[in-house]
């Protein structure tokens, strides 16, 4: 969106955008951008909540005051509590509990080894998916996040990239395996219950609730941004710390 905006503003039409991942809308430097600390996928907040929409909307309008760009301002409140305190779901994998509770990987390949099955079926619905931007097979995925929660942080497995920028793209590609797979079970998962088991059920969520406490400690500037801003929801890390 950032680099369209450039492309309609060269036209003398205005722009503005809602960004979710601030790092990256701070390298294209649209003209005009408003970063929301939701999850990603909900531009304006949570569902069901018109009040807050609107505020945000209204943010998102102001920044219109701007003549020129780029413009990159963050929105101050986080969106409404909406996935903690529901216990409506459950999930139908039955997880086992993690036979080496000290080893966060091993919690993660058990995870992936269970949720293999559904994944596939996702993958031959669909015809398609979102994981693959590392490159990493999922269990090489879990190990190399996993590191990342420890003291030794593997060196990044491509060596054009930032140690960040291979985390979030492992960290994607982890997520998105378990979102696709569970979107495959039975009973129509809406994506606030996905969410909620995601974060509030998986070995792979603890995990990174882990590296972003270990990338704020980090001395690597490209780490700190991914535990300020993009690896885990502000609202989840609220309810968590709750």
């Amino acid at each position: 969106m950032g680099a369209l905006g450039h492309v309609i503003e060269r036209e003398g039409v205005p722009t503005a955008q809602i960004s979710l991942i601030r790092e990256q809308t701070a390298a294209m430097r649209p003209p005009r951008a408003l970063w929301v600390p939701f999850m990603l996928g909900r531009p304006f907040g949570a569902p069901n909540a018109p009040d807050f929409q609107r505020d945000v909307l209204r943010a998102l309008l102001g920044l219109f005051t701007y003549t020129a760009g780029p413009v990159l301002e963050d929105f101050p409140d986080d969106a409404p509590p909406d996935v903690a305190g529901e216990t409506t779901f459950a999930c139908p994998v039955s997880f086992a509990p993690a036979q080496t509770v000290n080893d966060p990987a091993a919690a993660m390949r058990q995870e992936i080894a269970q949720l293999a099955p559904w994944y596939e079926l996702a993958l031959k619905r669909r015809g398609r998916t979102t994981v693959g931007l590392s490159g990493l097979a999922m269990n090489e995925a879990a190990a190399f996040a996993a590191s990342y929660a420890g003291e030794t942080p593997a060196a990044p497995y491509d060596a054009r990239l930032s140690p960040g920028v291979a985390l979030k793209r492992v960290c994607d590609d982890l997520k998105a395996y378990h979102y696709e797979a569970v979107a495959a079970q039975p009973g129509n998962l809406s994506p606030k219950e996905i969410d909620r088991w995601f974060w509030f059920e998986t070995a792979t969520a603890k995990v990174f609730v882990a590296i972003r406490d270990a990338c704020l400690k980090s001395e690597d500037q490209s780490l700190q941004p991914l535990g300020r801003l993009s690896l885990v929801p502000r609202a989840v890390g609220h309810a968590l710390s709750r």
